[in-house]
Protein backbone atom coordinates (compact mmCIF):
# COMPACT_ATOMS: atom_id res chain seq x y z
CA UNK A 1 0.00 0.00 0.00
CA UNK A 2 0.86 3.77 -0.98
CA UNK A 3 2.17 5.86 2.86
CA UNK A 4 0.15 8.42 4.04
CA UNK A 5 2.03 11.75 3.25
CA UNK A 6 -0.20 14.66 3.60
CA UNK A 7 -0.84 16.26 0.08
CA UNK A 8 -1.72 20.06 0.48
CA UNK A 9 -0.37 21.73 -2.45
CA UNK A 10 -1.55 25.57 -2.88
CA UNK A 11 -3.60 27.27 -5.21
CA UNK A 12 -2.32 27.73 -9.08
CA UNK A 13 -0.16 30.52 -9.77
CA UNK A 14 -2.18 33.39 -11.46
CA UNK A 15 -0.34 33.93 -14.46
CA UNK A 16 -0.64 30.55 -15.44
CA UNK A 17 2.28 27.98 -16.82
CA UNK A 18 5.52 29.76 -17.72
CA UNK A 19 9.10 28.77 -18.99
CA UNK A 20 11.21 26.95 -16.50
CA UNK A 21 15.17 25.80 -16.52
CA UNK A 22 16.33 22.31 -15.83
CA UNK A 23 17.64 22.46 -12.39
CA UNK A 24 20.54 20.58 -13.43
CA UNK A 25 21.37 22.12 -16.94
CA UNK A 26 20.20 25.32 -16.62
CA UNK A 27 18.58 25.15 -20.11
CA UNK A 28 15.93 26.50 -20.68
CA UNK A 29 12.40 24.49 -20.96
CA UNK A 30 9.31 24.64 -22.71
CA UNK A 31 6.56 26.55 -21.59
CA UNK A 32 4.86 23.89 -19.16
CA UNK A 33 1.21 23.84 -19.45
CA UNK A 34 -0.36 23.95 -15.77
CA UNK A 35 -2.00 20.43 -14.82
CA UNK A 36 -5.63 20.26 -15.72
CA UNK A 37 -8.26 18.99 -13.63
CA UNK A 38 -9.95 16.19 -15.92
CA UNK A 39 -12.16 14.27 -12.84
CA UNK A 40 -12.53 14.86 -9.11
CA UNK A 41 -9.18 14.73 -7.56
CA UNK A 42 -7.17 13.62 -10.94
CA UNK A 43 -4.21 15.92 -12.57
CA UNK A 44 -3.53 15.73 -16.65
CA UNK A 45 -0.11 16.50 -16.63
CA UNK A 46 1.46 16.56 -20.47
CA UNK A 47 5.16 15.94 -20.07
CA UNK A 48 5.74 17.71 -23.66
CA UNK A 49 7.71 14.38 -25.02
CA UNK A 50 10.19 15.74 -27.58
CA UNK A 51 8.78 19.03 -27.07
CA UNK A 52 5.42 18.38 -28.34
CA UNK A 53 2.16 18.84 -26.66
CA UNK A 54 -1.01 16.55 -26.04
CA UNK A 55 1.42 13.59 -26.82
CA UNK A 56 2.42 11.95 -23.38
CA UNK A 57 0.40 12.26 -20.50
CA UNK A 58 0.90 11.77 -16.86
CA UNK A 59 -1.82 11.98 -14.16
CA UNK A 60 -1.42 13.15 -10.23
CA UNK A 61 -4.48 10.91 -8.45
CA UNK A 62 -5.04 13.26 -5.25
CA UNK A 63 -5.72 12.29 -2.06
CA UNK A 64 -3.32 12.14 1.95
CA UNK A 65 -1.07 10.02 -0.01
CA UNK A 66 -1.30 11.17 -3.94
CA UNK A 67 0.35 9.00 -6.77
CA UNK A 68 1.49 9.73 -10.08
CA UNK A 69 0.68 7.41 -12.69
CA UNK A 70 3.38 7.30 -15.56
CA UNK A 71 6.71 9.63 -15.87
CA UNK A 72 7.33 10.09 -19.13
CA UNK A 73 10.35 9.30 -20.47
CA UNK A 74 13.68 10.72 -19.07
CA UNK A 75 13.71 13.30 -21.45
CA UNK A 76 10.42 14.71 -20.13
CA UNK A 77 11.43 14.80 -16.20
CA UNK A 78 12.63 18.34 -15.81
CA UNK A 79 8.82 19.52 -17.25
CA UNK A 80 7.20 16.71 -15.05
CA UNK A 81 9.33 17.74 -11.98
CA UNK A 82 8.13 21.93 -12.70
CA UNK A 83 4.61 21.15 -13.58
CA UNK A 84 4.68 18.90 -9.46
CA UNK A 85 5.82 22.23 -8.59
CA UNK A 86 3.55 24.37 -10.04
CA UNK A 87 0.74 22.62 -7.57
CA UNK A 88 3.26 22.60 -4.69
CA UNK A 89 3.69 19.00 -4.57
CA UNK A 90 7.21 19.14 -2.87
CA UNK A 91 9.88 16.30 -1.93
CA UNK A 92 8.22 14.48 0.77
CA UNK A 93 4.85 14.57 -0.61
CA UNK A 94 4.31 12.21 -3.39
CA UNK A 95 3.46 8.85 -2.06
CA UNK A 96 3.63 6.50 -4.97
CA UNK A 97 4.80 6.21 -8.71
CA UNK A 98 2.63 3.64 -10.89
CA UNK A 99 4.05 2.78 -13.82
CA UNK A 100 1.48 0.92 -16.51
CA UNK A 101 4.70 -0.42 -18.03
CA UNK A 102 8.26 -0.34 -18.63
CA UNK A 103 8.36 1.19 -21.90
CA UNK A 104 10.62 4.49 -22.13
CA UNK A 105 8.28 6.87 -23.01
CA UNK A 106 6.14 5.98 -19.94
CA UNK A 107 8.49 4.67 -17.55
CA UNK A 108 12.07 6.16 -18.85
CA UNK A 109 11.43 8.87 -15.71
CA UNK A 110 11.07 6.72 -12.80
CA UNK A 111 14.44 6.66 -11.59
CA UNK A 112 14.90 10.39 -11.63
CA UNK A 113 11.78 10.85 -10.37
CA UNK A 114 12.36 8.43 -7.54
CA UNK A 115 15.32 9.94 -6.50
CA UNK A 116 13.48 13.43 -6.69
CA UNK A 117 10.79 12.20 -4.27
CA UNK A 118 12.56 9.96 -1.80
CA UNK A 119 9.11 8.89 0.30
CA UNK A 120 7.27 7.70 -3.14
CA UNK A 121 6.91 3.53 -3.36
CA UNK A 122 7.39 2.29 -7.58
CA UNK A 123 4.54 0.39 -8.45
CA UNK A 124 5.22 -1.91 -11.49
CA UNK A 125 4.14 -5.48 -12.63
CA UNK A 126 6.58 -8.41 -11.58
CA UNK A 127 7.65 -8.78 -15.42
CA UNK A 128 9.02 -5.33 -15.04
CA UNK A 129 10.44 -4.64 -11.86
CA UNK A 130 14.03 -5.85 -12.38
CA UNK A 131 14.76 -3.70 -15.36
CA UNK A 132 14.33 -0.89 -13.20
CA UNK A 133 16.52 -1.84 -10.78
CA UNK A 134 19.01 -2.58 -13.66
CA UNK A 135 17.72 -0.66 -16.95
CA UNK A 136 20.78 -2.13 -18.63
CA UNK A 137 19.20 -4.86 -20.65
CA UNK A 138 16.47 -2.48 -21.26
CA UNK A 139 18.62 0.54 -22.73
CA UNK A 140 20.17 -2.36 -24.98
CA UNK A 141 17.27 -3.57 -26.60
CA UNK A 142 15.72 0.08 -26.25
CA UNK A 143 18.70 1.45 -28.91
CA UNK A 144 18.40 -1.32 -31.35
CA UNK A 145 14.53 -0.20 -31.70
CA UNK A 146 15.02 3.44 -31.64
CA UNK A 147 18.36 4.21 -32.76
CA UNK A 148 19.45 8.17 -32.49
CA UNK A 149 16.02 8.71 -31.60
CA UNK A 150 16.82 7.06 -28.07
CA UNK A 151 19.08 10.16 -26.77
CA UNK A 152 17.86 12.82 -29.02
CA UNK A 153 14.17 11.63 -27.79
CA UNK A 154 13.89 10.08 -25.77
CA UNK A 155 16.64 9.19 -23.24
CA UNK A 156 17.51 6.11 -21.11
CA UNK A 157 16.76 5.23 -18.07
CA UNK A 158 18.50 6.11 -14.36
CA UNK A 159 18.49 2.58 -12.14
CA UNK A 160 15.66 2.45 -9.22
CA UNK A 161 16.58 1.61 -5.67
CA UNK A 162 15.06 -2.21 -5.60
CA UNK A 163 13.99 -1.22 -2.08
CA UNK A 164 12.19 1.39 -3.61
CA UNK A 165 9.98 -1.38 -5.92
CA UNK A 166 6.56 -2.56 -4.97
CA UNK A 167 5.27 -5.66 -7.55
CA UNK A 168 1.60 -4.80 -7.97
CA UNK A 169 -0.66 -8.37 -8.05
CA UNK A 170 -3.60 -8.45 -10.70
CA UNK A 171 -6.46 -6.80 -8.32
CA UNK A 172 -4.57 -5.36 -5.66
CA UNK A 173 -5.76 -1.87 -4.43
CA UNK A 174 -2.99 1.29 -3.96
CA UNK A 175 -4.47 3.27 -1.56
CA UNK A 176 -4.16 6.87 -2.57
CA UNK A 177 -6.61 8.47 0.51
CA UNK A 178 -9.26 6.69 3.47
CA UNK A 179 -11.55 5.92 0.95
CA UNK A 180 -9.69 6.01 -2.09
CA UNK A 181 -8.15 3.56 -4.27
CA UNK A 182 -6.23 2.70 -7.64
CA UNK A 183 -7.14 -1.37 -8.70
CA UNK A 184 -4.33 -2.87 -10.43
CA UNK A 185 -5.71 -4.54 -13.70
CA UNK A 186 -3.02 -7.25 -15.02
CA UNK A 187 -3.29 -6.04 -19.22
CA UNK A 188 -0.69 -7.93 -21.23
CA UNK A 189 -0.98 -7.58 -24.88
CA UNK A 190 1.21 -4.80 -25.87
CA UNK A 191 3.75 -5.82 -23.68
CA UNK A 192 3.67 -8.31 -20.93
CA UNK A 193 4.92 -5.91 -18.15
CA UNK A 194 1.27 -3.98 -18.38
CA UNK A 195 -0.51 -3.17 -16.10
CA UNK A 196 -3.94 -0.63 -15.33
CA UNK A 197 -4.99 1.19 -12.29
CA UNK A 198 -8.99 1.68 -12.16
CA UNK A 199 -9.73 4.74 -9.49
CA UNK A 200 -12.27 3.95 -7.53
CA UNK A 201 -13.06 7.55 -6.89
CA UNK A 202 -13.79 8.69 -10.08
CA UNK A 203 -14.53 5.13 -12.14
CA UNK A 204 -11.66 6.46 -14.15
CA UNK A 205 -8.83 3.82 -15.51
CA UNK A 206 -5.81 4.60 -16.66
CA UNK A 207 -5.30 2.21 -19.45
CA UNK A 208 -1.38 2.76 -20.43
CA UNK A 209 -1.10 1.53 -24.29
CA UNK A 210 -3.27 -1.57 -24.11
CA UNK A 211 -6.41 0.79 -25.85
CA UNK A 212 -3.79 1.75 -28.07
CA UNK A 213 -2.73 5.74 -29.63
CA UNK A 214 -5.49 8.48 -29.70
CA UNK A 215 -3.63 12.46 -29.92
CA UNK A 216 -6.06 14.91 -29.82
CA UNK A 217 -4.22 16.25 -32.48
CA UNK A 218 -4.46 12.37 -34.84
CA UNK A 219 -8.11 11.91 -34.91
CA UNK A 220 -8.44 8.53 -35.16
CA UNK A 221 -7.02 5.24 -32.66
CA UNK A 222 -4.56 3.00 -33.48
CA UNK A 223 -3.38 -0.42 -32.22
CA UNK A 224 0.28 -0.27 -30.48
CA UNK A 225 1.76 -3.33 -31.41
CA UNK A 226 5.04 -3.18 -31.07
CA UNK A 227 8.06 -5.77 -30.26
CA UNK A 228 9.31 -7.79 -28.59
CA UNK A 229 6.11 -9.52 -26.78
CA UNK A 230 3.23 -8.01 -28.48
CA UNK A 231 0.03 -10.66 -28.64
CA UNK A 232 -2.98 -10.46 -30.29
CA UNK A 233 -4.88 -12.93 -28.15
CA UNK A 234 -3.61 -11.36 -24.80
CA UNK A 235 -4.40 -7.76 -26.08
CA UNK A 236 -7.89 -8.87 -26.87
CA UNK A 237 -8.12 -10.42 -23.66
CA UNK A 238 -7.63 -7.21 -21.79
CA UNK A 239 -9.57 -5.40 -23.06
CA UNK A 240 -12.86 -7.81 -22.30
CA UNK A 241 -11.03 -7.23 -18.74
CA UNK A 242 -11.40 -3.41 -18.53
CA UNK A 243 -14.86 -3.47 -20.24
CA UNK A 244 -15.60 -5.68 -17.54
CA UNK A 245 -14.75 -3.64 -15.04
CA UNK A 246 -17.42 -0.47 -15.82
CA UNK A 247 -15.04 2.25 -16.23
CA UNK A 248 -17.09 5.73 -16.77
CA UNK A 249 -14.44 6.99 -18.84
CA UNK A 250 -10.84 5.77 -19.71
CA UNK A 251 -7.29 8.03 -19.75
CA UNK A 252 -5.05 7.13 -22.39
CA UNK A 253 -0.98 8.09 -21.91
CA UNK A 254 -1.06 8.91 -25.47
CA UNK A 255 -3.41 10.81 -25.05
CA UNK A 256 -6.09 12.37 -22.42
CA UNK A 257 -9.42 11.41 -21.21
CA UNK A 258 -12.25 9.35 -23.51
CA UNK A 259 -15.64 9.17 -22.39
CA UNK A 260 -18.03 6.39 -23.91
CA UNK A 261 -15.64 3.77 -23.07
CA UNK A 262 -18.06 0.81 -23.52
CA UNK A 263 -17.87 1.99 -27.69
CA UNK A 264 -14.02 3.03 -27.30
CA UNK A 265 -13.14 -0.54 -25.87
CA UNK A 266 -15.05 -1.96 -28.13
CA UNK A 267 -13.73 -0.18 -31.14
CA UNK A 268 -10.05 -1.09 -29.95
CA UNK A 269 -10.82 -4.55 -30.69
CA UNK A 270 -12.00 -4.34 -33.65
CA UNK A 271 -9.17 -2.29 -34.97
CA UNK A 272 -7.19 -4.04 -33.53
CA UNK A 273 -8.78 -7.40 -35.44
CA UNK A 274 -8.35 -5.38 -38.39
CA UNK A 275 -4.74 -5.00 -38.38
CA UNK A 276 -3.89 -8.28 -37.23
CA UNK A 277 -5.96 -9.57 -40.04
CA UNK A 278 -4.03 -7.34 -42.87
CA UNK A 279 -0.74 -8.14 -41.06
CA UNK A 280 -1.72 -12.11 -41.09
CA UNK A 281 -2.66 -11.96 -44.89
CA UNK A 282 0.66 -9.84 -45.75
CA UNK A 283 2.86 -12.49 -43.76
CA UNK A 284 1.09 -15.60 -45.33
CA UNK A 285 1.83 -14.10 -48.54
CA UNK A 286 5.40 -13.47 -48.06
CA UNK A 287 4.44 -9.60 -48.63
CA UNK A 288 5.49 -6.39 -46.77
CA UNK A 289 3.36 -5.94 -43.38
CA UNK A 290 4.17 -2.69 -43.51
CA UNK A 291 3.42 -1.99 -46.51
CA UNK A 292 0.33 -3.34 -46.72
CA UNK A 293 -1.17 -1.67 -43.20
CA UNK A 294 0.00 1.31 -44.77
CA UNK A 295 -2.10 0.85 -47.87
CA UNK A 296 -5.08 -0.28 -45.86
CA UNK A 297 -4.92 2.39 -43.02
CA UNK A 298 -2.95 5.14 -43.97
CA UNK A 299 -5.57 6.72 -45.41
CA UNK A 300 -7.68 8.10 -42.67
CA UNK A 301 -4.74 10.10 -41.75
CA UNK A 302 -5.24 12.23 -45.25
CA UNK A 303 -6.29 15.06 -43.24
CA UNK A 304 -4.33 15.68 -40.39
CA UNK A 305 -1.89 18.30 -40.37
CA UNK A 306 1.60 17.01 -41.50
CA UNK A 307 3.26 18.56 -37.75
CA UNK A 308 0.51 16.45 -36.07
CA UNK A 309 1.21 13.38 -38.58
CA UNK A 310 5.08 13.64 -37.86
CA UNK A 311 4.09 13.25 -33.92
CA UNK A 312 2.08 9.84 -34.80
CA UNK A 313 4.33 8.59 -37.16
CA UNK A 314 6.91 9.07 -34.18
CA UNK A 315 5.11 7.63 -31.38
CA UNK A 316 2.91 5.10 -33.35
CA UNK A 317 4.39 4.24 -36.71
CA UNK A 318 3.57 1.40 -38.76
CA UNK A 319 6.75 0.04 -39.41
CA UNK A 320 6.81 -0.76 -35.67
CA UNK A 321 3.78 -2.19 -35.44
CA UNK A 322 3.94 -4.39 -38.15
CA UNK A 323 7.59 -5.72 -36.60
CA UNK A 324 4.93 -6.39 -33.63
CA UNK A 325 3.20 -8.17 -35.43
CA UNK A 326 5.78 -10.56 -37.26
CA UNK A 327 7.60 -11.26 -34.30
CA UNK A 328 3.73 -12.68 -32.95
CA UNK A 329 3.24 -14.35 -35.95
CA UNK A 330 6.40 -15.85 -36.26
CA UNK A 331 6.00 -17.13 -32.90
CA UNK A 332 2.86 -18.45 -33.03
CA UNK A 333 4.30 -20.58 -36.57
CA UNK A 334 6.94 -21.82 -34.44
CA UNK A 335 5.05 -23.02 -31.34
CA UNK A 336 2.90 -24.73 -33.56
Amino acid sequence: MSGTHPHNHGPAPEDGPGHTHDPESGAELPVVPMPSPIAPGVLEIDTLLGGWERVTAGYLIEGTAPVLIETGSQSSVPVLLAALDMIGVGPEELAGVAITHIHLDHAGGVGDVARAFPSATVYVHEKGARHLADPTRLIDSASRVYGPLLDTLYGRMAPTDAARLHVVADGEEIAVSADRSLTAVDSPGHAKHHVGFHDSATGVLFAGDAVGVKLPDGGILRPATPPPDFDLDLALHSLRKFAARRPTAIALAHYGLLGSPDALLAEAGETLRAWAETAETAYRAGADIAAALSERFDAALADIDPAHREKLDTLNGVHSNAAGFRRWLEGRENAS
